[in-house]
């Protein structure tokens, strides 16, 4: 992905004037490689859930190119997107809003299927529907209940079978935990990591649980206000973060009363339609002068692969905890 812009239209007023335009996502850039997963984390508002909509062509891309294989997302018309979808499927955050409370689990599970793979047989289309079952460890005999039968937990495990059952490369997940039980939770990001290994997935993480993305992720990637702030793989990142966004991240965990010098400051939040000359982040980062205010910060680049948009990240971040890591997980090591 190379400079995405997703952009939404604002209300117009006076009626003679142009419409101002949002952006939810504003030049943001990452590789992803199968088998890998990158986390996506960052407050409500900074663009997470509009970077992965789009991805799955839900929302339009004004600007940037997103590949997929080689394949060129943008621009691309439904028949385009249909045959795609065999690829690259999404798991929703509420799990019974996304399952269709008439239908019974295997109908719901086997929908993709009829859509998608319209010449597949009916006994292989059941067998696939039974083996995507047992991979998220429910039974046979489950495709004969309704959703309302089952658990919150039990629900994303069949809405992440129906994403599995076509076989996808790229599995989407937009706060696929948020809404469940912190016990739950671990069995649910244990198995997403189970079906990685078995199937070479590659998978997009979106979550605010800064804990559930340490241990899950490989790489991680922090949004504010739709702009990439911070990208480095994530032992970098959550052991000695550059930009100050991530440190204020880090610092506002419980716990971590210690580092209450690197939290935001009670800043003026940006106005997304007409965000400031300069860093976006400002008006509540404690290390802003004058030039921050003036002059848009540029990406800098680090020998590990690490991004950070500041004029002032460090070249070394320096550790902000001791090991063990100090963002203590309930999900296990």
């Amino acid at each position: 992905m190379r400079q995405l812009r997703i952009q939404y239209p604002g209300k117009r007023w006076p009626p003679w004037q142009q419409a101002p335009r949002l952006r939810a996502v504003d030049d943001v850039n990452f590789n992803l490689r199968r088998g890998q997963t990158l986390g996506v984390v960052g407050e409500s508002g900074s663009g997470k859930s509009s970077l992965a909509r789009a991805l799955v062509g839900l929302e339009p891309i004004q600007a940037g190119s997103v590949r997929f294989e080689g394949q060129e997302l943008k621009g691309l018309d439904k028949r385009g997107w249909r045959a795609l979808r065999r690829d690259v499927q999404m798991v929703f955050q509420d799990p019974m809003a996304s399952l269709n409370p008439r239908h019974k689990v295997g109908r719901i599970v086997g929908e993709p299927l009829k859509t998608l793979y319209p010449d597949l047989g009916k006994d292989e289309a059941r067998a696939r529907v039974r083996e995507a079952l047992t991979q998220v460890g429910l039974s046979d005999s489950d495709a004969d209940r309704l959703p309302r039968d089952f658990s919150g937990g039990q629900a994303q495990r069949i809405a992440i079978a129906r994403a599995i059952v076509v076989r996808p490369k790229l599995l989407i997940c937009d706060e696929p935990v948020s809404a469940l039980d912190v016990s739950i939770q671990a069995q649910i990001v244990n198995l997403l990591r189970d079906l990685q290994r078995q199937h070479a997935l590659a998978m997009l993480f979106i979550a605010h649980d800064l804990a559930v993305v340490r241990h899950i992720s490989d790489r991680v990637l922090v949004m504010y206000y739709g702009k990439l702030m911070e990208q480095a793989d994530r032992d970098i990142l959550f052991q000695a973060p550059r930009h100050p966004y991530s440190r204020a991240l880090l610092a506002a965990l419980p716990g971590h009363e210690a580092l209450a010098h690197l939290r935001a400051r009670d800043g003026e939040l940006p106005d997304p339609y007409a965000p400031p000359v300069g860093c976006l982040f400002v008006s509540r980062c404690a290390m802003a002068d004058e030039r921050c205010t003036r002059r848009p910060p540029p990406y800098r680049r680090y020998a590990d692969d690490g991004v950070a948009l500041c004029h002032y990240a460090a070249d070394d971040g320096g550790s902000l905890f001791d090991p063990p890591f100090a963002v203590r997980s309930t999900l296990g090591a």
